[in-house]
């Protein structure tokens, strides 16, 4: 049986940072069906975001499954997981071969269009940890993953995140850089990004 992701790893120089892509970690045709399946099984939801005291809706749908029902808090949000299912079990042990890690939660992100994004943010919620490993799973329409360091100006990086790419960011990412999926102009399709993580 041929595997159905690639080894081929691709690192980025950055200070404060351990980065680490896969362009093809799911071959095309799993891809493809894994994205059809997350799109028609997930029960996606529309939460609304508080910022700077102003209320919206989110400008994607999310879901979040995971372990003990434990809730995971972002952005004045608390969401309740759902219980694994066999989809996402399949999607956590094959990314789980190459993190060497045991997730217990995974974030769903379903951007229906260009118009849907995520602003600049950091993965740094105390439930996380002191250095979390983010395993970042994309499927469907290609989007621009834009980071930059906290402090040092020059240091930004953009990733075009493929359709069945690994995207891994673990060590100090998280306290010296920000990242976020900015919306776009371009006629685009509709991308579903799954980020595994540890909840302690």
């Amino acid at each position: 049986m041929d595997s159905l992701f690639a080894k081929e790893k691709l690192l980025f120089d950055l200070p404060n940072a351990s980065i680490e892509y896969y362009a093809d970690f799911f071959e095309k045709s799993k891809a493809n069906e894994l994205f059809e399946k997350l799109k028609a099984e997930i029960p996606w939801q529309h939460e609304d975001i508080t910022v700077f005291g102003k209320t919206y809706p989110q400008p994607r749908l999310t879901s979040l499954f995971g372990n003990e029902g434990k809730p995971y808090s972002y952005s004045n949000i608390i969401m309740q997981p759902n219980p694994w299912n066999p989809l996402l079990m399949f999607i956590k042990n094959e990314i789980e071969t190459v993190c060497q890690e045991n997730f217990t939660t995974v974030l769903l992100n379903f951007y229906r269009d260009g118009k849907d994004s995520n602003g600049w943010h950091a993965d740094n919620e105390k439930e996380l940890g002191k250095n979390p490993v983010i395993a970042s799973a994309s499927f469907g329409a290609e989007r621009m993953f834009h980071l930059k360091h906290n402090s040092i100006e020059d240091q930004k990086l953009k990733i075009n995140l493929e359709h069945g790419s690994l995207l891994i960011m673990k060590g100090e990412t998280q306290h010296f850089w920000k990242h976020q999926i900015p919306k776009t102009n371009k006629p685009i399709g509709p991308r579903i990004n799954l980020t595994f993580r540890i909840l302690k």
